[in-house]
């Protein structure tokens, strides 16, 4: 039998009904908690490693998990890339979205303060920053398209979210997807070999913009749980 390890809390209200749906399907399920280092032996009977966090105890996991031949989702490359904010705001542009301009000093422009790496949150002085990005709109109202590829094609949500002071997302409701948005998503997920991301866009009166990739997506609020077991499940043996 299979066995896929998730890096993962359990009752982690999507990736714990995703491993549901696995076991279901006849997959063994091991649950790695976040934060703790993964021994290599227990990489080593994996057929597939399933990372949700951004720590540095999964980037270890996920880069032994590649360099041994265990499949991943996702992959070390992708989400260290992905999680480098300048790099993720790199990587949008050349597939054709608009992004806030970037300053590394303090600009007289209205802006947000970014840290360099995504693993390190918010600056602790929302003032302070690594580099400054600009602000585009006011309200604080997203639209994250989530992406997942499923070894035959890439399946895509986008729901509205307003963020809160406490840096957590309420959503509001499930958005239509436009196609152009959707296109270049696909394709940044295509050219980093990621097997799922999301894109957080912001509306201005110059249109979309992109302004945040997660290359380790929660997928709360899509209702894509299927889709996600059918994408870790493509990469093992029985499931592809």
């Amino acid at each position: 039998m299979d066995c896929i390890g998730f890096i993962c809390e359990p009752e982690h209200p999507v990736f714990g009904a995703v491993a549901e749906r696995l076991s279901a399907r006849g997959f063994d399920v091991q649950f790695l908690r976040p934060g703790n280092p993964v021994a290599r032996a227990d990489i080593d009977d994996l057929a597939a490693l399933v990372n949700t966090t951004l720590r540095p105890e999964s980037f270890s996991a996920l880069r032994y998990a590649d360099r041994v031949g265990v499949e991943t989702w996702n992959g070390f490359l992708p989400t260290t890339a992905l999680a480098c904010r300048l790099v993720a705001l790199h990587g949008l542009e050349q597939v054709g979205c608009q992004v806030p301009t970037v300053w590394f000093e303090k600009p007289d422009h209205d802006y947000i303060a970014r840290t360099r790496y995504a693993w390190d949150g918010m600056p602790a002085n929302s003032d302070e920053g690594d580099f400054y990005q600009a602000r585009v709109r006011e309200e604080p109202v997203e639209y994250k398209y989530f992406a997942v590829n499923d070894g035959r094609e890439t399946h895509l949500r986008a729901i509205q979210v307003r963020s809160e002071v406490s840096g957590l997302d309420h959503v509001i409701s499930e958005e239509t997807v436009e196609v152009t948005l959707a296109a270049r998503v696909r394709e940044l997920l295509d050219r980093f070999g990621a097997r799922a991301l999301c894109v957080e866009f912001v509306e201005s009166k110059e249109g979309f913009y992109a302004q945040a990739v997660d290359p380790a997506p929660g997928f709360t609020g899509t209702g894509m749980e299927r889709r996600v077991a059918d994408s870790i499940a493509s990469l093992t043996t029985i499931g592809a």
